[in-house]
């Protein structure tokens, strides 16, 4: 849990530090007109609940959607086969950097789900996937695209699947 901790402080940005340092003003801001405003009970409680929602709630979805922008990205599969001697999946896809910014790393998942006609339970399959496989690519400059080939081992199921494809880059 330390690891994890200290790898999300290391790989903040400067617009994080930011974000945080906003969300925490916006909350002593409410809090000081709270008090100012303690005679009216129903103002002053709004003002307190108001300020414990920025600052609970704006670093979590601001963290999230400054991320979706500023390392906006898209993956595409390109093919995908089963291998019939080996327990494997091959996937040929590829991911493009729509951001601004070059991108050091990037972690892309494969996740394969079981499939079947009934939407509820694809939607409970997504929950439980039957596999996933992750690979990391290296120093992605803006506005380029790179293919690149994932296996997804071992992969024994023999029904109907799905196989999505997702990306986190920094």
């Amino acid at each position: 849990m330390k690891e994890k901790i200290l790898a999300f402080v290391h790989h903040l940005l400067i617009y994080d530090y930011i974000l945080f340092g906003v969300a925490f003003t916006l909350f002593l801001l409410f809090i000081i007109l709270a008090i100012l405003l303690r005679n009216r009970l129903g103002i002053a409680t709004f003002f307190v609940l108001l300020g414990f929602t920025f600052l609970v709630a704006g670093p979590t979805v601001g963290y999230i959607e400054l991320h979706k922008y500023l390392f906006k990205n898209s993956t595409k599969l390109i093919s995908q086969k089963k291998l019939n001697f080996v327990d494997a999946i091959v996937v040929h896809a590829t991911l493009s950097n729509e951001s601004k910014f070059n991108f050091t790393e990037c972690k892309v998942v494969a996740t394969v789900y079981k499939s079947t006609s009934n939407r509820l339970k694809n939607y409970i399959y997504k929950i439980k996937p039957l596999k996933r496989s992750a690979l990391i690519l290296h120093n992605i400059p803006k506005g380029t695209t790179r293919e690149f080939k994932l296996f997804v081992e071992p992969f024994r199921y023999s029904k109907e699947y799905n196989l999505t494809l997702g990306a986190s880059c920094r």
